[in-house]
């Protein structure tokens, strides 16, 4: 059997397009070239790859590709480089789901950039250039919060067992990273990291995923292809959204997870693999088991070793430090020289609940920095829906975060909220709120002036 190309790439007209490839051949990727979405669209039906490169000049005929992708090469990560690059079109490639979304000329730096975003392993690296790094393992998770530093340990703790792992969590809280630490960590670290989206695959198509398939075994299987659970030998499977497994499947995973044989779809030879299972899910998985969508023993054989994703709300300290992260990334990937973020803004974001978690911190932040005219992220560069947030109280704020603290901004503001509340209650008769606080009257005023809550020219 042959070997499959790491690289699928897509190129339109573009005359830059033969440099792109000369740029890519130069770092001995494996490449196979098509010109058109329908000559993808047959490659991707026959064959698997490492990541997809689009180099187009434009989103302008590749908006239904895009949203294509997600069915047919579901866990392929994609970059798009465009040779007329508009804001308009890098929105629409990172809500696609981009990992990357480039300018042509493409430098080398950059696109060694997107190359490790997209996890492609160059054979060999760059000439005259250290090889880029790349952090694996807890290193990778961005975090110093009590809550995330228990997670490091249990990580730690559990990472050279063989035994599965179910990570579970709310969408955006990162259960693919603590994934990647479980592998990366332990003694597996050095054999291939398989991830499994269950959910973004279609059901009829997720069995021929894991298992692969005999040529001939269905319609369009024109040659064999190996599976997931083959692809993984000596390393680890990520089935991520497991909740969405059809019960047959649920079947056939139990018996892999027990026996770790299984066979091809239309094949009859029993094939084994050394493999360590670790599955995540957003959902309750216990209530599933009671509604009788997911199997109890299933169930019971993932959930030997349980680990939360705490949500961002339950994090806020770590805030300050993935806000610095990711703006150092989105300066690189974009070309920018965005020197930080307000205060406001920073004060915002703690108080901000992040429905999303960090999943929506990171695009917020690479809207921002796309979208921004000035050097620092300001209130001004926010999203409505940031802006009409309300705040929380003080004493949610569990532990002060390692790169310091907005507290003049956060204590000023639930004064304010403190003040207000009491007016409203005593239907702002000031000496009826000040006796509510338990402070003079006069201090009340002053404080109200300087909020801004009465004129300054008031009398006391």
């Amino acid at each position: 059997m042959t070997h499959n190309p790491l690289l699928l790439l897509l190129l339109d007209s573009s005359n830059r397009s033969s440099e792109l490839v000369k740029v890519l051949q130069k770092k001995d990727l494996t490449l196979e070239v098509v010109r058109s979405e329908a000559e993808a669209r047959r490659w991707l039906e026959e064959n698997q790859c490492q990541a997809i490169f689009l180099a187009v000049s434009s989103l302008q005929f590749q908006g239904s590709f895009l949203g294509d992708l997600q069915n047919i090469a579901a866990s392929v990560a994609f970059i798009v480089a465009a040779s007329e690059p508009s804001v308009n079109d890098a929105v629409i490639a990172l809500q696609a789901g981009a990992v990357d979304y480039l300018e042509m000329p493409v430098s080398e730096n950059r696109l060694d950039s997107a190359l490790d975003k997209a996890g492609v392993r160059r054979r060999i690296a760059p000439v005259n250039q250290p090889p880029a790094k790349i952090e694996k393992g807890c290193a990778a998770i961005i975090g110093n919060s009590s809550v995330m530093r228990q997670v490091f340990s249990l990580i730690k703790k559990v990472c050279d067992a063989e035994t599965t792992v179910l990570v579970r969590g709310e969408s955006g809280t990162g259960k693919e990273l603590i994934a990647q630490a479980l592998h990366y960590e332990g003694v597996r670290g050095a054999g291939p990291f398989v991830p499994v989206n269950c959910g973004a695959i279609p059901g009829e198509l997720l069995e021929s995923e894991l298992f692969g398939h005999e040529k001939g075994a269905f319609t369009h299987a024109i040659r064999t292809r190996l599976g997931r659970f083959e692809l993984a030998n000596g390393g680890t499977v990520f089935l991520d959204e497991i909740s969405e497994m059809s019960p047959m499947l649920q079947v056939k995973l139990l018996r892999v997870l027990q026996e770790k044989e299984f066979e091809r779809i239309g094949g009859t030879k029993t094939i084994r693999s050394d493999f360590r299972v670790v599955a995540a899910t957003n959902r309750d998985l216990e209530q599933e088991v009671q509604a009788g969508r997911f199997r109890e023993d299933l169930y019971y054989r993932l959930n030997v070793i349980p680990i939360e994703a705490p949500p961002l709300r339950d994090r806020r300290q770590d805030i300050p430090l993935l806000v610095e992260h990711f703006v150092a990334r989105f300066n690189r990937l974009r070309k920018k020289k965005i020197k930080g973020v307000a205060e406001e803004v920073m004060v915002r974001f703690t108080c901000y609940t992040w429905p999303g978690n960090v999943r929506e911190l990171e695009n917020m932040l690479e809207r921002m920095v796309i979208l921004t005219g000035g050097e620092v992220l300001s209130v001004a560069d926010l999203p409505e829906r940031l802006l009409a947030a309300g705040t929380i109280p003080i004493e949610q704020v569990e532990e002060l975060p390692g790169q310091g603290f907005f507290l003049n901004e956060v204590v000023a503001d639930f004064e304010k909220r403190l003040i207000l509340q009491a007016l409203e209650q005593t239907d702002w008769v000031k000496n009826r709120a000040a006796k509510l606080l338990n402070v003079n009257r006069t201090t009340l005023i002053e404080k109200m002036k300087r909020f801004k809550l009465i004129s300054s020219s008031a009398e006391a």
